[in-house]
């Protein structure tokens, strides 16, 4: 009997070991597939660059097409010829053999930019068809579509022409909204010159001069815009009137008391899982589709920016796109909404701040940025998209403030999901295990006192 016993405790025990070694792999498995960006820390730090770009820029436009995050999590390079994918996979990355070269691409796409302009089309590079993809939403007449048609036909099979559902309009309001006197906009992200602390936001909210509030009745002044580009580009300062009404972090809100804190800035990579927050819609998340794309909207044309498919809906304007705790940019405006789905543009955070002179408060310079320099501002600078001091949330409530320096989507989560559940079963086996073999030997040594002693 007690032989059997210890055979099924040592065959629980050897299960339990088993689990704990397949829980851990699926983990490792899950923890290694979500990839990251390149991109500058608050210290100065440089992440990993990719490394395949020193090759894409020895190899040239003429010869590659492209490049992005594949599914699973593995750089793609386009390439014109078979000499230059064996040089890609020599660098440990995939290849992919296409038509157009990545000049080819260019050229066709200042074609487009050089034709009559027309509100409601926006135009980008998808490397992945190897196409510049022109989008036309419901406004633009069978006129317009016509003479765009005739252009991207002239052009050749590198132009692919599609109607999208809705309208290319800019997304007003946002994260944490602050209002003027004409309508509603949100921080993007904190940034500074070295001298005043200012709020990043999108350049279509208002022009120079704009007052911005933190409430609809114009109370408690939140700043001034000094800056700005609309069209062409989308982006602006908000100088903030006083700096010891705000909190000193520089974090995005996610909702429900959740919050992520901002340590540097980047460009992102087509295919990379990126996030957003608004006001309107809150969290969402979604992947770059192209960079450098072109939206014709009815005020103008914008060009140079972000495509993902993030949704955005009225009221999300000026509000940051991010990815691991890293300012990839401001919500610029795009088709549809959160619930038909759609396309979202952003303003390049990078650029916007190079353009502007300021780098993050109290994080890095961007690339290229030529800011007043200095050390880190030290002087309290607004969080983009927090709460104020002393409302339940922020640092200076009880309940205290949740950051992270990354976040990775729900579908991560659920990726570690099994790998836990196996690990915790497995953890849970052995206790038991080990329970019932110490109850057995508390029984028998009892037996055994009471057969010694009489």
């Amino acid at each position: 009997m007690r032989h059997r016993r210890r055979n099924i405790q040592r065959i629980v025990r050897l299960a339990a070991v088993g689990g704990l070694v397949c829980g851990g792999l699926m983990v490792s498995s899950a923890m290694a597939s979500e990839p990251s960006a390149p991109g500058t820390y608050a210290n100065g730090m440089s992440q990993a660059a990719d490394p395949v770009a020193g090759l894409v820029t020895r190899l040239g436009a003429s010869r590659t097409a492209g490049s992005w995050t594949g599914a699973d999590g593995r750089p793609v390079v386009a390439v014109t010829d078979e000499d230059a994918a064996a040089e890609v996979r020599d660098a440990g990355a995939r290849a992919e053999v296409v038509r157009y070269s990545m000049r080819r691409l260019r050229d066709a796409a200042a074609t487009l930019g050089a034709a009559p302009r027309v509100a409601g089309t926006a135009w980008a590079v998808d490397y992945a068809s190897n196409r510049v993809m022109v989008h036309a939403d419901s406004t633009v007449s069978t006129a317009d579509w016509s003479r765009m048609s005739d252009v991207a036909e002239d052009i050749g099979e590198s132009v692919h022409m599609e109607r999208t559902t809705g309208t290319f309009t800019t997304r007003v309001n946002g994260a944490v909204p602050i209002f003027s006197p004409t309508g509603r906009c949100s921080a993007g992200f904190n940034v500074t010159d070295g001298r005043n602390t200012f709020i990043l936001t999108a350049g279509h909210c208002g022009p120079v001069g704009t007052s911005w509030f933190r409430d609809r009745q114009g109370a408690e002044l939140v700043g001034t815009t000094t800056a700005g580009s609309f069209p062409g580009n989308d982006f602006s300062l908000v100088r903030y009137e006083t700096g010891d009404s705000v909190d000193r972090t520089n974090v995005v809100d996610i909702g429900d008391g959740r919050q992520v804190q901002i340590i540097g800035a980047a460009d992102p990579a087509v295919g990379q899982r990126v996030f957003r927050s608004g006001s309107t819609s809150g969290f969402r998340s979604g992947k770059v589709t192209a960079v450098n794309a072109t939206v014709n909207y009815p005020e103008g044309t914008v060009t140079g920016l972000i495509e993902t498919t993030v949704c955005a809906e009225s009221g999300d304007s000026g509000g940051p796109l991010f990815s691991e705790g890293l300012a990839l940019g401001v919500t610029s405006g795009g088709s549809g909404d959160c619930t038909t789905g759609g396309v979202t543009f952003f303003q390049p955070a990078t650029k916007a701040m190079e353009a502007l002179g300021v780098r993050l408060a109290a994080g890095a310079p961007a690339s290229g940025a030529n800011g007043a320099g200095g050390p880190a501002d030290t002087a309290p600078s607004a969080a983009a998209g927090a709460v104020p001091p002393g409302s339940p949330g922020s640092s200076g409530s009880a309940d205290g403030l949740r950051r992270v320096t990354g976040i990775v989507d729900f579908d991560y989560f659920g990726s570690l999901g099994p790998g836990l559940v196996v690990i915790g079963a497995s953890l849970a086996g052995l206790l038991g295990a080990r329970w019932i073999l110490s109850a057995q030997e508390r029984r028998e040594f009892r037996s055994f006192s009471l057969a010694s002693w009489g």
